[in-house]
């Protein structure tokens, strides 16, 4: 709708021209190096919006050097000028007073410069968010009503419009329900003030497209086109590159003009010092591109941005006419995360109707109960049966609060479901706490003309304030409508009504011409349907573009489950043959229309068309005779579980990964013989319960499953377990021995050894996990205390798996007779069989036994517990053993000794570094870091589909899709995840298979001085490689470069991971794990890429190498690394007396420059590296 202001120049530009931002306000202060003195005293120093009152001419020079660059349109200094963030520096008081000086200050010099040029400026009022994050369900960042939020915006939009802006600016929002709450607090200033201008709303997206809480680029249209304002965009915390996508979709699914204000480039904070890397060039090109091929209407720029990337803007689109916006008119809703058409194609958009007080007894307990998570299950299981939106209706004779009761059900549902709500109510209080607690654009059932149009108007009117659709009943004051032409007639006045008077678009109304029930057999009734259904295509036919929607179950009250199942399936396939766009239904119970039998379609269809006058007793005598078999679709699953006796159903739902129910499947078997429950207890156990942990341990080791759905499936075998505990008497037997657990010393790894435990524990072993970073003296001990049956030994790393030979020659020497289980990443069996010959020139007698997963270890727990299969299986170790020993001996024999150094010759042209020493990146956008994942490494190793193909593979990795989508926005909301990183630039040179690495300072006073040295192993033939070749030898009188860096998630990860442990929730703990370890590489990566384009680097140039790996295992040199670099102060790493870094979830590495460099292995394994004498 058209609306009117009292200030449109800005609007009148755009019809002629594109629109060219000023650029970042911020950036260009910071380049003052401003005193705590000029922010007015130690107390609001850092508050840029604060110097417009205490020392203006700052601000000033900025805006003059934006104008001077040529834009036409200067942001106020009031970014942050709400109540709430300036209440951060004691001005809460003083926001009025801020926000008028601010846009006062920016129109003098926008007419000065008006006036002198002859090219019109304009002044836009900067509203940036507030802070809180309404959307969320979280005691501090949502503890703020829809009101109040308003409110704040209100108060500052007030200051602003009196100080003489063109346009309000809502800008970087990352909420969704925060903009909704911005824009009204807008029109609340404009009937405060009498003045009016253009609002332009613009929104933050990450890289994935998607603000801080999910919402997608679509729902954004869906929700904030229809409200007050006229221009929507995007700004801030990507460069250009990373907003193609969304950029793209804008230009063709809107037909409001479109603004696209950048920053330059994806921010680094390096020692203090935000770095953006967008040179004015590239970004004035991408956003001209954006201009021409998007057809955007204002550009501009945000964070970085300096006046020469915005006068090379200038001159790129001087002249740019005003590109034509398309014509859009496609009906959405939106959830807080997509938008959904409300035409579905096919037909019809089916909205679930099981959370309604009204029509579930289910749900009303829910609701009196406030079962809050009971609700999002029901709402879970519409979603899954098809439903394309949620009706919520919690109305209750029982209860007077029905407003705390929707407000708490939208709140819950908002964050957690994809589906757009569908508010029910009669209650306009209710209605509007609703339509203020919802992110998304939902849809209002219902309004009507019962009562005249006072109640009407108030809906319609709410409706309209929050951009909601409506439902509209065919019911004015003679009743409900019952011919088609009576609801042709009141469709048509409530049209006239909302499109006319309030401003609806036809496609924002939804009219339900109602239905009757047919099951009463009253001739008044016999033709309702036919009428319903020819009142659908009237109303579609002469009031084009509106929608249609009916509650189909309604024909069919009063009949048995079976018929009305039919009945209903039977009326919605006509109803949508007549035009019908939406349905309120469970879909779960239609049934498609060619899949109903004949004779039962064929008397639903003498019913609803009133062919015979006993249509209605012949339906219901055959639904008496037949039952429920042709009728309704069978939940084939539950009845095959019905079906199943109670030891078959646990099977099940341990193969299938099912908990429900589980405890009474337990119940049921041991009530069978309650005199003898232990027994009972037992045989279930070892008979059920193992067995189908011992099938799903088959199906992963063929690939079948894969490792998360183990762990599924380990969670319920540990419920099951858990309950049936509760009949075992503790005694001999009840265990199957004994395994002490535990990662060895200095490795910090066990996410493998955890789900050892898991299974092992499940499988009826007594597992002793003793942790991580265990001596060999207290895993020996313990085991010697609790005369344990087996050790379990976990190792990650090359350096750390030196510990398990170490503990194997230890028990040797004791006479121990443990057996010994081994396994982690750095090892192999060929490992295992070598260490079996201890250094006193014998075999160990109880073995070693190399375990690739979890599923080895219980086969081999199981036989070695079995008396019969344990001695042959002792022998086979010890015959791969011997064979494996005199292979290798072979092999050593063999190996030359020669040490010949390679033909790489020093790099001729050696980059110039910005600067030596040491740099902190305080903080990385997550984001950006996120788009440096290896999806293939973390889907395939980190979260264990390496065995997935074809089919399988297709399906899972949409799956594991879906949950980093998930879980990447719980990291950026959570924050636990957080790249940081220390790096830097030391002049360097070689000598022979050394890096000598020199005091920065010592060379540039003539005099190198050493600082510290890396060794690096040498190629025992082939090329004769080692790392130090690639640098100018000390001989060469050349000084050459190297970086070095380190980067971290943090240790929040780990905590998290080990929060997830002591739940019990293995499945998002190993999810949780595989991520925070493949972010860390990611970091890596991210920051490897900076390196290598501040030293100029080509695309071959700049390999990067990680200690632990063939050319450079010495983990040892990470404590070099922490010398040189500020580790330990700056990121809070440390080190583990095997050099192991701590955090785990962080990597150390050497960059070197050389164009030739590779990768390359030294001619043995990590193994012999560091296991040889």
């Amino acid at each position: 709708m058209k609306r009117a202001y009292t200030n449109p120049r800005y609007l009148d530009a755009l019809q002629e021209k594109v629109i060219i931002f000023d650029g970042a306000m911020g950036t260009s202060l910071q380049r003052q190096n401003l005193t705590a003195v000029e922010f007015g005293g130690e107390r609001t120093f850092g508050c840029n919006d604060y110097l417009v009152i205490t020392y203006p001419q700052a601000v000033e020079t900025v805006h003059r050097s934006f104008l001077d660059a040529g834009v036409d349109v200067i942001e106020t200094c009031t970014f942050r000028s709400n109540r709430l963030t300036l209440g951060e520096y004691g001005l809460a008081e003083r926001t009025l007073e801020i926000n008028r000086a601010a846009a006062g200050m920016a129109r003098r010099l926008a007419d000065e410069y008006t006036q002198k040029t002859g090219q019109a400026r304009f002044v836009a009022g900067s509203m940036g968010p507030s802070g809180k994050l309404p959307s969320m369900d979280d005691p501090e960042l949502s503890n703020i009503s829809f009101d109040e939020l308003s409110d704040i915006f209100r108060e500052q939009a007030v200051g602003l419009l009196e100080g003489g802006v063109d346009l309000l600016l809502i800008e970087t929002s990352q909420d969704i329900l925060e903009v909704k709450a911005a824009i009204l607090g807008i029109q609340q200033a404009y009937e405060q003030t009498g003045i009016s201008v253009p609002v332009q709303a613009q929104v933050t997206l990450d890289t994935t497209g998607r603000m801080l809480l999910g919402t997608e680029i679509g729902a954004v249209v869906a929700i904030l086109e229809g409200l007050p304002i006229d221009v929507i965009g995007l700004n801030c915390s990507t460069g250009p590159e990373h907003m193609r996508e969304p950029i793209r979709f804008l230009g063709e699914q809107t037909s409001l003009p479109v603004s696209c204000i950048p920053n330059a480039g994806l921010p680094l904070n390096v020692d203090g010092q935000a770095v953006y890397p967008l040179e004015p060039e590239p970004f004035a090109q991408t956003l001209a591109e954006f201009v021409r091929k998007n057809r955007i209407n204002v550009v501009g720029g945000c964070c970085g941005t300096t006046p020469e990337h915005l006068r090379r803007l200038v001159e790129e689109l001087r002249g740019e006419s005003r590109p034509a916006r398309p014509k859009i008119d496609a009906p959405l809703l939106a959830s807080a995360v997509q938008a959904a058409p409300m035409q579905q194609e096919p037909r019809p958009f089916l909205i679930g109707e099981r959370l309604n007080t009204q029509g579930s007894a289910k749900f009303k307990k829910m609701i009196l109960a406030e079962d809050w998570d009971g609700a999002v299950t029901v709402a879970q299981q519409q979603i899954d049966s098809g439903a394309h939106g949620l009706d919520l209706c919690v109305a209750l004779t029982e209860r007077p609060d029905e407003i705390d009761l929707m407000r708490k059900l939208v709140k819950k549902l908002s964050p957690l479901v994809k589906l757009p709500l569908i508010i029910d109510t009669t209650e306009l209080d209710v209605l509007e706490t609703a339509l203020q607690t919802a992110p998304g654009r939902c849809l209002v059932n219902s309004t009507h003309l019962e009562g005249g149009r006072a109640k009407a108007d108030q809906v319609l009117g709410l409706a309209r304030k929050y951009n909601a659709a409506v439902i509209a009943l065919t019911i004015d004051e003679q009743g409900m409508a019952k011919t088609a032409e009576r609801k042709l007639e009141v469709a048509r006045r409530i049209y006239d009504i909302a499109v006319n008077e309030f401003g609806f678009k036809p496609g924002d109304l939804v009219f339900d011409d109602l239905t009757f029930t047919l099951a009463t057999g009253d001739p008044e009734f016999g033709q309702s349907a036919v009428e319903t259904l020819e009142g659908i295509r009237l109303i579609k036919k002469e009031l084009p573009g509106v929608l249609t929607s009916l509650g189909v179950s309604n024909v069919s009250f009063g009949l048995s489950a079976n018929a009305r199942a039919v009945l209903n399936s039977v009326m919605l396939y006509h109803a949508v043959q007549a035009g019908l766009d939406m349905a309120i239904v469970n879909p779960a119970h239609i049934t498609p229309y060619a899949e109903i039998a004949e004779d039962a379609r064929a008397l639903a269809e003498d019913l609803i068309f009133n062919r015979r006058p006993d249509a209605l007793q012949r339906l219901i005598e055959f639904f008496e005779q037949s039952g429920s078999e042709p009728a309704q679709k069978v939940d084939q699953q539950k009845a095959a579980l019905q079906a199943m006796t109670p030891e078959e159903r646990l099977h099940w739902r341990i193969l299938h990964r099912q908990k429900e129910n589980i405890e009474a499947d337990i119940d049921a078997i041991i009530q069978r013989d309650t005199q003898n429950r232990h027994e009972t207890a037992v045989t279930v156990l070892n008979s059920v319960l193992l067995p189908a942990m011992k099938e799903v341990g088959d199906k992963f080791g063929s690939g079948e499953l894969i490792l998360p759905f183990v762990l599924q499936s380990a969670e319920v075998m540990k419920k099951a377990v858990a309950h049936l505990e509760t009949y075992l008497e503790r005694k001999e037997g009840v265990t199957k021995g004994t395994v002490v657990l535990a990662t060895v010393y200095g490795d910090v790894h066990d996410i493998g050894k955890n789900l050892v435990k898991t299974i092992l524990s499940n499988n009826g072993y007594t597992v002793v996990d003793l942790g991580k970073q265990v001596p060999a003296e207290q895993i020996i001990s313990r085991a010697v205390e609790l005369n344990a049956d087996a050790i379990g030994l976990s190792a990650l790393l090359v350096s750390t798996s030196k510990q398990m030979p170490l503990i194997v020659n230890e028990l040797q020497r004791r006479g121990l007779k443990f057996p010994v289980m081994i396994g982690g990443a750095a090892i192999n069996r060929r490992f295992g069989r070598r260490i079996l010959l201890t250094e006193s020139g014998e075999f160990y007698q109880p073995g070693v036994f190399y375990c690739k997963d979890a599923f080895e270890g219980l086969s081999t727990m199981d036989t070695l517990t079995d008396a019969v299969k344990r001695q042959g299986f002792l022998e086979q170790i010890r015959a791969e053993s011997e064979a494996e020993l005199g292979r290798a001996a072979q092999v050593v024999s063999q190996a030359g000794s020669a040490r010949i150094r390679s033909e790489v010759k020093p790099s001729i042209n050696i980059p110039r570094p910005p600067g030596w020493g040491p740099r902190v990146v305080h903080s990385m956008p997550l984001e950006a870091v996120f788009q440096h994942l290896s999806l293939n490494e973390l889907f395939r190793l980190s979260w264990g589909a390496k065995n997935a193909h074809g089919e399988e593979w297709v399906k899972l990795k949409a799956e594991f899709e879906a949950r980093l989508d998930r879980m990447k926005r719980e990291a950026l909301v959570e924050g636990w995840l957080k790249p940081r990183a220390v790096y830097g630039y030391w002049p360097v040179q070689a000598d022979g298979d050394e890096l000598i690495v020199y005091e920065p300072g010592t060379v540039q006073a003539g005099a190198p001085a050493e600082q510290t040295r890396f060794s690096f192993p040498r190629q025992a033939d082939g090329e004769h490689l080692c790392l130090a070749d690639y640098f100018s030898p000390v001989d060469s009188g050349v000084m050459d470069v190297v970086a070095l860096q380190v980067v971290t998630v943090g240790q929040a990860a780990t905590e998290r991971f080990e929060r997830l442990q002591e739940k019990g929730d293995y499945t998002e703990a190993y999810f949780s794990h595989g991520l925070s370890v493949q972010t860390a590489e990611a970091t890596a990566d991210y920051l490897h890429a900076h390196v290598r384009r501040e030293l100029g680097l080509g695309a071959e140039q700049g390999k990067r190498y990680s200690w632990g790996y063939p050319a450079i295992p010495e983990l040892a040199d990470h404590a070099r690394v922490f010398e040189l670099l500020p580790v330990e102060s700056e990121l809070g790493m440390t080190l583990t007396t095997a050099f192991q870094l701590v955090p785990e979830q962080s990597t150390a590495a050497i960059i070197l420059h050389h164009p030739d460099a590779k990768y390359y292995n030294i001619g043995e394994t990590r193994v012999e590296q560091l296991m040889k004498s």
